[in-house]
């Protein structure tokens, strides 16, 4: 009997720099057909892709024990222009009870490079409903999950680990405060309509800035999101026309480079050399890293956000003990449903192999013995079955009690072959 296996693999922000993290992100149709690709191959019963821009990961439900990190992720890399013994050295593998803490603490933002940031649990209930859509999850991965994104709620309402406003958009409100003197009577040229985009924008207008601009490609959705937050929309083509009137710009459109090098020491000498900083949210970014050469320009991208979270986390970090507790214990009480979907169906068939076999040398018995009474067959039936139980409830106790992975999946698949369980009688 092949057993199942959960394991994770892929790579995030503590292993692979976000310029190799911008060339792996997936659109929701590249997630698809990713996990689609996946569940074709005959060791891979169910799948889900995450994508986000901290982190790439394959979540997949296996048979067997083998360890299979690189083939899982394959689909990852497939037209990126990464060569695999490239990508191999920033890849993580979880398999087991690991994998299972592994996406728990994903989920309740305790893997995160902003502990307790929201979006990560948004993105995880995204990804995991484009793999339900690609008809690739099964039983096991929609408990997986599900599980996944109730434990996160309890991390969040038991714990502290999100009681202050640290996050990605507030740590750039922290890095304009360290590059202006007053954020009063700024303004912000938001490039793009994206979250983390609106929420830094939303952060600085609450930190004093006064005038906001919007830029984007679908016009409409510019002027949607400038309505929101009183500002004006600007149409993505004229964005160079109105960068000269921006203190800070925002970059949080997809689709990659938006402004070069070159173009902003052309806009720095139309500023008269005014500071400008830059705040690429975007994977691929939108901005040249090369901008940060410019004198008086200030380019920070997601990656560099890091440094000032860590300023802010002292707080969230002790919550966040309270939140690993959490964890391992919701990580047993789903290992213990997980052994079970194999343990089960074992004991289920054992038992009824046994109860054939007691059924049918019972019936041959009665067959026998024409002139026996009711109460005496019934006496009989009594005593057959309960030297069935008795023969029974110590192979039972010992498949539900004892060994856990390998040692579980050699004593079930013994068992198994000893009865001749799963074969035509």
């Amino acid at each position: 009997m092949a057993s199942r296996q959960l394991q994770i693999v892929g790579l995030n922000h503590t292993t692979a720099p976000v310029g190799v993290r911008e060339r792996l992100a997936l659109s929701n149709g590249d997630v698809q057909q990713a996990v689609t690709d996946l569940v074709s191959r005959d060791d891979v019963q169910e799948a889900v892709v995450v994508s986000t821009c901290n982190r790439v990961e394959v979540v997949a439900c296996c048979h067997g024990e083998g360890q299979l990190a690189p083939l899982l992720a394959v689909p990852l890399f497939k037209g990126s222009g990464v060569e695999a013994d490239e990508w191999e050295e920033f890849l993580y593998g979880y398999s087991g009870r690991e994998a299972v803490r592994h996406l728990f603490r994903v989920a309740s933002s305790l893997d995160s490079m902003v502990v307790g940031e929201p979006q990560i649990l948004g993105q995880l209930k995204e990804h995991f409903e484009l793999s339900v859509e690609a008809k690739a999850t099964g039983p096991v991965l929609h408990r997986f999950f599900h599980k996944s994104f109730s434990v996160a709620k309890r991390v969040r309402s038991e714990t502290g680990v999100a009681s202050r406003t640290v996050s990605v958009a507030s740590t750039a409100v922290d890095l304009a405060g360290s590059i202006f003197e007053t954020l009063d009577d700024r303004a912000i040229m938001l490039i793009g309509v994206g979250e983390m985009g609106e929420a830094a924008a939303r952060h600085l207008l609450g930190a004093g800035v006064k005038r906001v601009m919007v830029a984007n490609r679908t016009f409409e959705n510019a002027v949607a999101l400038a309505r929101t937050l009183d500002g004006t929309p600007i149409p993505l083509e004229r964005m160079s026309t109105y960068l000269p009137l921006a203190d800070l710009v925002i970059g949080s459109a997809g689709g990659g480079r938006l402004l070069e090098a070159a173009d902003v020491r052309a806009l720095m000498k139309e500023r008269r050399n005014k500071p400008v900083f830059f705040i690429d949210l975007a994977v691929p970014r939108n901005f040249d890293p090369a901008i940060n050469d410019v004198d008086n320009a200030y380019l920070y991208d997601i990656d560099d956000l890091g440094g000032v979270v860590e300023e802010n986390l002292d707080a969230r970090q002790r919550e966040a003990i309270r939140g690993e507790a959490i964890v391992e214990g919701e990580v047993d009480t789903f290992w213990q449903w997980f052994e079970k979907l194999e343990v089960i169906p074992t004991i289920v068939d054992l038992r009824e192999y046994a109860e054939r076999i007691r059924n049918e040398e019972f019936e041959r018995t009665l067959a026998r013995t024409k002139d026996l009474e009711e109460a005496d067959r019934e006496r009989l039936d009594q005593m057959t079955r309960a030297i069935v139980n008795k023969l029974l409830h110590q192979p039972t106790m010992v498949l539900k009690d004892e060994g856990s992975g390998k040692e579980e999946s050699e004593l079930l698949t013994a068992v198994r072959k000893l009865f001749g369980l799963g074969v035509e009688p």
